[in-house]
């Protein structure tokens, strides 16, 4: 093909290598800010989701079912419960194979100690409802609902940082439609938490101290 116009000078052809030189020096500072800035922001995501500190005391394996969550279903709601046992007596209840039974987390009353018995990835049977089942985190509390004394704040610190955790994590809103007590599970025909357990109080914490209404 035939060229057209006056050949560039040698000059401008070392202002135009500067000019790329630089374009391109831009370009790798801009692409390393925005590195930076995205692995800052998987911190901060990372940050947000800590988890209180658990201790993993596996349930038996009859008592719960082995899944993939959230791709095999999605984690909508946190179920809490109230075990109406100590805590010793319901963690034998979760080891025993011909129970059927089991929760994600179960919190102690004198001092907030989390143990976890079912993997957050695994079908717990807590809320009595497969479909709930399939699509929450079940977290009992040690104690009795009529027996306010059990409801600690050590418990109450404990468990709200877990289930702020739980709901960054899986981008569950932090209100009473997605966190709910057994009693509101659709069919369920137990009555825990209680009308002694505290939701505004519990809301407040697990929303950072802020409160929040149902809905909100």
């Amino acid at each position: 093909m035939e060229a057209h116009g006056r050949t560039p000078t040698r000059r401008a052809l070392l202002r135009s290598g500067a000019y790329l030189a630089t374009a391109a020096t831009g370009l790798a500072a801009t692409a390393a800010t925005a590195t930076t800035a995205h692995a800052d922001d998987r911190r901060r995501r990372r940050a947000a989701a800590a988890y209180p500190p658990t201790h993993w005391i596996p349930a038996s394996t009859s008592n719960y079912r082995v899944s993939s969550r959230p791709t095999s279903y999605p984690i909508d709601f946190i179920v809490i419960h109230v075990t109406q046992e100590t805590f010793p007596d319901a963690m034998k209840i979760f080891q025993d194979p011909a129970k059927q039974v089991s929760a994600h987390y179960m919190v102690a009353s004198a001092d907030g100690y989390i143990g976890q018995f079912v993997r957050e990835k695994d079908v717990a049977w807590h809320a009595g409802n497969k479909d709930y089942n399939n699509r929450s985190i079940g977290i009992e509390h040690e104690g009795w609902v009529d027996d306010a004394k059990w409801f600690t704040d050590a418990m109450y610190a404990s468990s709200a940082a877990l289930t702020a955790a739980v709901c960054d994590r899986y981008g569950i809103p932090k209100n009473r439609d997605h966190i709910i007590g057994h009693v509101e599970v659709p069919g369920a025909d137990h009555t825990d938490p209680g009308p002694l357990w505290d939701w505004d109080r519990y809301m407040r914490l697990v929303n950072g101290g802020s409160r929040v209404r149902r809905g909100v």
